[in-house]
């Protein structure tokens, strides 16, 4: 027990003391403007990606469910 205490007290001590440096954060004007097709497109793929692999498994989860008989 002793040298549990002793090792959560040098941890902490250890994550008290940290110091972080400030991001350095900047703003620039878009190097291309993606039009809102473009955008639409974009966000279409990305959620069909997702939805189209996990509706096929929801629908199919019956199937996945039984084993064939040998």
């Amino acid at each position: 027990m002793l040298g549990f205490q002793k090792t959560f007290r040098f941890l902490n001590a250890a994550l008290r003391n940290q110091m972080f440096p400030k991001a350095s954060m900047g703003s620039n004007p878009p190097k291309e403007i993606i039009t809102p097709a473009e955008q639409a497109i974009a966000m279409s793929v990305m959620f069909m990606t997702f939805l189209i692999p996990s509706s096929w498994i929801l629908c199919h989860l019956e199937n996945y469910k039984h084993r064939p008989s040998e």
